[in-house]
């Protein structure tokens, strides 16, 4: 079906690019780059960004299968781990040639079993340990076993293991982070003692390979909000480039009398005569109901327009009384990486959310010179 909604987020994929050189010059020239493109590709396209990078990269993470099977549906032939596997899903994930990241004995001995049934030979799997972040994991005392059910049999080869920094984008927590990252060395060591071959290593995301890329590269990272611009610290955030731009357009303006009212609720109630324009994108596009009553703003021919009254499920309003502008005019919505960072931090939240909450319904266009 045509998606014809005015509503539209832009992605530029030269500053995708650049920013994947960005990161790149930061690791060693034999460091494996592994591209994470869960959640659309944090609200982008997963698709578009994979094929756009799939020459450039040694694997792809997603956090589940359907996510897998979307990039194996439109030709991706790179690896692709599945961070998040479940046991009902193991039978697809073999189907579709995905690598599960196994995270506990559970998981391990269903996974063997299937591989087993299905007569295969070292399918590659992924070992998650539990360094601090407490989320998905074995630890060091599961090694034993571990390495007991991974011993006598030939259909399952580990090639990585891995796991994850609990706050890698915060200094004062380096401490802790360095216990984290001296804690896998060690889990590494012993269990890749027991086993006949070596798995290769992995630990840091993005914030990872900016704060800790010597420490701890080991053989491969994970660059995943990165690509899109956000460094997690706005002096690395600055040196990247803004990926991701939403942009609408004015559906109709209104004079708002004095003492009357706008948007659902009343929310908001004009002190004085004002002008507002309604803009085609709402809390169904993804637009947090936070960002209304004046939290939230837009930019109009690059003036704010605060957002005024609840946002819609369809629709929000804007103040524009001092803006010039017509029906018709485009909107910027999230406009870079410090408009989105401000709108984050004005509801207490993090680019992440405002990013992966953009909406399927929202069309996506491809930005390549």
């Amino acid at each position: 079906m045509e998606n014809n909604h005015v509503t539209v987020l832009e992605i530029d994929l030269n500053s995708i690019e650049y920013n994947f050189n960005y990161f790149k010059s930061k690791l060693h020239q034999n460091t494996k780059l592994l591209a994470v493109v869960k959640a659309f590709g944090y609200g982008s396209d997963a698709t578009e960004i994979a094929k756009f990078l799939e020459s450039k990269v040694d694997y792809f993470a997603v956090a589940y299968l359907d996510e897998g099977i979307a990039l194996r549906n439109v030709g991706i032939k790179t690896p692709i781990l599945v961070l998040h596997p479940q046991k009902v899903n193991l039978e697809k994930i073999i189907k579709y040639n995905l690598e599960p990241n196994i995270y506990s004995v559970n998981l391990l001995t269903a996974f063997i079993e299937i591989a087993k049934k299905n007569s295969l030979q070292n399918y590659p799997a992924h070992i998650k340990f539990n360094t601090g972040l407490n989320r998905l994991g074995f630890t060091y005392k599961d090694i034993n076993q571990l390495s007991s059910l991974l011993k006598d049999q030939n259909e399952v080869e580990v090639r990585s293991i891995f796991s994850h920094i609990a706050a890698s984008e915060d200094l004062n927590e380096k401490e802790f982070t360095l216990h984290q990252i001296n804690s896998f060395k060690l889990i590494a060591e012993e269990f890749i003692s027991q086993l006949n071959y070596t798995p290769f290593k992995h630990m840091l995301n993005t914030s990872g390979i900016i704060n800790y890329a010597q420490e701890a590269q080991f053989d491969m990272v994970r660059l995943g909000i990165g690509l899109y611009g956000f460094g997690n610290d706005e002096k690395e955030t600055n040196k990247l480039k803004n990926a991701i731009t939403l942009k609408s357009v004015i559906s109709q303006i209104h004079t708002i009398e004095k003492g009357e009212s706008v948007g659902y609720n009343r929310a908001f109630k004009a002190s004085s005569i004002i002008k507002t324009a309604t803009i085609p994108v709402g809390h169904a596009d993804g637009i947090s109901r936070q960002l209304g009553k004046g939290v939230g703003y837009i930019y109009i021919h690059n003036q704010k327009a605060p957002i005024i009254g609840n946002v819609c499920m369809d629709m929000i309003m804007v103040n524009v009384t001092d803006i010039n502008c017509n029906e018709g005019d485009e909107v910027i919505i999230y406009k870079n990486q410090e408009h989105i960072e401000s709108l984050a931090k004005s509801i207490n939240t993090i680019s992440y959310e405002l990013l992966t909450a953009i909406s399927q319904r929202v069309k996506r266009v491809l930005k390549k010179c």
